[in-house]
């Protein structure tokens, strides 16, 4: 596991890999309870959560088309059922969060929601010719509840023009945490002159300064990796009774935003550079 875990963190560096370690990205991993009414129901490589109410559930990433089994496993793994699923959220507008929104509507019926940014590519994913559906288009700061349960769309743009990481208030052991799905800040194609997007390179300084001032407490993302999964994991299961939730991580947090921010400042600098010797 730990193998495929550092592969799929070179890939958030180096994307043209991606395709090439695609068939490794539905390897499954164990579902569990990470804070309250929050788990995880992933694989190895996508971050795939579950938040379970008395009322149905919200799903958050569907992944690929083929990861939808694997997700529905650990969903029933978990002793819920897939077809309870009221919501399904994403991350971001690439394949490998929410390619597998049509299948999981046409088997559970749920409303699909997508950050408005996001909607034009979504669009365009069409497995096997399915339309995207969304039934409900989200702006920055927008909610979602369903069963007392409430999660806040914070835009996150650079990765993606709609980037959305998910917030939610979880309780576990009498105190209240602030939970971050953080959706992505690793840099795809051209940060200077972008003509399908100008303004990325400032929108991914600005996502940084905002996710940097959020107070997180459980720090989650829509990669395993981003967050140390594999090594996480083994100490919840480990952990005795009064020992902290090794989720509960804000140091982690602000230490991934602090690496992902040096890499992006680095990948300007260089294209600013080449540009400039171009010119």
């Amino acid at each position: 596991m730990r193998g495929t875990l550092l592969t799929l963190a070179a890939i958030a560096l180096y994307p043209c890999a991606a395709a090439a370690q695609r068939s490794d990205w539905n390897a499954p991993f164990p579902p569990h309870r990470v804070v309250d009414n929050l788990y995880f129901v992933g694989t190895q490589a996508l971050g795939t959560f579950l938040v379970a109410t008395p009322d149905g559930h919200i799903l958050i990433n569907s992944d690929y088309e083929t990861t939808v089994p694997v997700i529905r496993a650990s969903v029933e793994q978990l002793g819920f059922k897939f077809e309870d699923i009221k919501i399904v959220l994403g991350s971001h507008a690439h394949d490998d969060h929410m390619q597998g929104d049509a299948l999981v509507k046409e088997l559970t019926g749920a409303q699909v929601m997508a950050m408005r940014a996001d909607v034009p590519a979504l669009r365009q994913m069409r497995p096997g010719g399915k339309e995207h559906p969304i039934d409900r288009v989200l702006d920055d700061g927008d909610r979602v509840t369903l069963g007392g349960t409430t999660l806040t769309a914070h835009l996150m743009p650079g990765h993606t023009k709609g980037c959305t990481s998910w917030a939610i208030e979880l309780e576990e052991g009498g105190q209240r945490y602030q939970a971050e799905i953080v959706c992505s800040f690793g840099i795809l194609g051209k940060l200077v002159d972008n003509a399908e997007y100008p303004e990325i390179a400032d929108d991914y300084v600005a996502s940084f300064a905002k996710a940097r001032a959020l107070p997180v407490d459980v720090f989650l993302g829509s990669h395993g990796f981003f967050y140390d999964l594999e090594n996480k994991y083994p100490k919840l299961l480990a952990r005795a009774r009064g020992e902290p939730n090794p989720y509960i991580d804000h140091a982690g947090y602000l230490r991934y935003i602090d690496q992902q921010e040096q890499a992006f400042r680095s990948a300007l600098e260089e294209q600013r550079n080449a540009a400039k010797t171009k010119n």
